[in-house]
């Protein structure tokens, strides 16, 4: 069976993407990803500005630069058109395509598509079915509506740049953002999740919506236990560094070779874990026996423990406590994830060719559908790659039509 006979969950389904950077895009490549017929909207002047966000950059057949590496991550199985729609006839087009379109992906700052016709309201007056999703910094509405958002700043904003990083008074102990762009990303997963959820309610009643979704929002949500701890017992969790607050051991250890994580979950994994480091006694001393008084012990089980484990190799102490059942496991830099057996054969990693013989690598789509999985059917596109084949099937124009706006500068 080849890939074009596989049936795909999204197939059918036509999504214009007006975004630039990560959240947008990565929500929009999450449906070309499952069939989505994607159409991704750039300024003729560069285009999105990941194309540029490098070095290091992805190269052409010959070996001469083409775009940053960085656009690679979030716009595989798109089509790219360029289009200036700050001009009337730029937006007339994109207003042509908009009402062909099941879902639009936008970025630009509350009311900054209205000027254009190309906000909610416009469009839903000729498309009604439209599922309309609005990315911001901090959503439509509110005293920071009109504040641009990046996600560094939204880290530190919204909490998680408090509980990121050593504690005071330890070397290195400051405030620390995580080493990728989370609340794009999380924001990219709202937004893709609430627009199938907003296509379904289309597919009941036939009426689209309005989507806003904010990465300051999305940021707060995924706070998880550390924002439960606050509302419901009034603990304001600070920075720990590599430590957990509510489970010990749970931590990093050194090694001889290298660092390792052991994460113990429960009592029964405790005892499992010093029986396999040859520690049996630690298991039944009344400072060590149960989770809540683990954590009091913090700092002198974790200097127990780590005085053993830098006597060993990483690979030995995985295996003692592979063997006994106990969560661990070694700290990979990138090159070593994906060098690791068990990601190869996960296959994390898409390798994707272009018609000039070059080579764009990519990570795969993490949920495994078993009937409908995700394809990985073309490259990252260049800009404006598919102007002429867009335009025609989706707005209709001809050959000659084309060529004015080309003429015009607006493509």
């Amino acid at each position: 069976m080849t890939d074009s006979d596989i049936p795909m969950a999204l197939a059918g389904l036509k999504v214009l993407d007006l975004s630039r950077i990560l959240a947008g895009p990565y929500a929009a490549q999450t449906f070309a990803d499952l069939g989505a017929d994607v159409v991704k909207v750039e300024n003729p002047d560069g285009g999105d500005d990941t194309r540029k966000w490098g070095p290091p950059f992805t190269r052409n057949g010959d070996g001469s630069r083409d775009d940053a590496a960085y656009f690679s991550a979030c716009n595989r199985n798109k089509r790219s058109v360029t289009i200036d729609f700050s001009t009337k006839e730029g937006a007339d087009l994109v207003r042509k395509l908009a009402a062909k379109a099941d879902i639009l992906i936008e970025n630009f700052k509350p009311g900054g598509l209205q000027k254009y016709g190309l906000d909610y309201a416009s469009i839903a007056a000729f498309n009604p079915g439209i599922i309309y999703c609005s990315i911001t910094g901090f959503g439509q509405t509110g005293p920071y509506s009109h504040r641009s958002g990046y996600d560094f700043l939204i880290q530190g904003m919204g909490g998680l740049m408090s509980i990121t990083g050593h504690p005071d008074g330890s070397p290195g102990g400051v405030p620390m953002k995580v080493g990728v762009a989370v609340c794009d990303l999380f924001t990219g997963m709202f937004a893709a999740n609430a627009a199938l959820a907003a296509l379904a309610y289309r597919h009941k009643t036939g009426l689209g919506q309005h989507i806003d979704c904010a990465l300051l929002d999305s940021q707060i949500a995924m706070l998880a236990n550390q924002s439960a701890n606050w509302l419901n017992a009034e603990v304001c969790p600070g920075r720990m560094g590599n430590s957990h607050p509510s489970v010990v051991p749970y931590t990093v250890y050194q090694a001889k070779d290298g660092f390792i994580i052991i994460a113990c979950g429960n009592d029964k994994q405790f005892i499992r874990l010093t029986a396999a480091l040859g520690m049996p006694a630690v298991a039944d001393d009344a400072d060590f026996t149960s989770n809540e008084a683990r954590i009091k012990n913090r700092d002198r089980l974790d200097a127990m423990l780590g005085d053993i484990i830098a006597t060993l190799d990483r690979a030995e102490v995985i295996n003692k406590l592979e063997t006994a059942g106990v969560s661990c496991g070694p700290i990979n830099d990138i090159a070593e994830v994906f060098a690791d057996p068990h990601v190869k054969a996960r296959g994390a990693r898409i390798d994707q060719m272009r018609a000039d013989g070059s080579q764009i690598s990519t990570t795969a789509y993490a949920a495994r559908l078993g009937v409908t999985p995700a394809q990985y059917r073309t490259p990252p596109p260049r800009l404006g790659e598919h102007n002429d084949q867009v335009i025609t099937e989706w707005a209709g124009l001809t050959v000659d039509e084309i060529a004015a706006l080309r003429v015009a500068k607006v493509m």
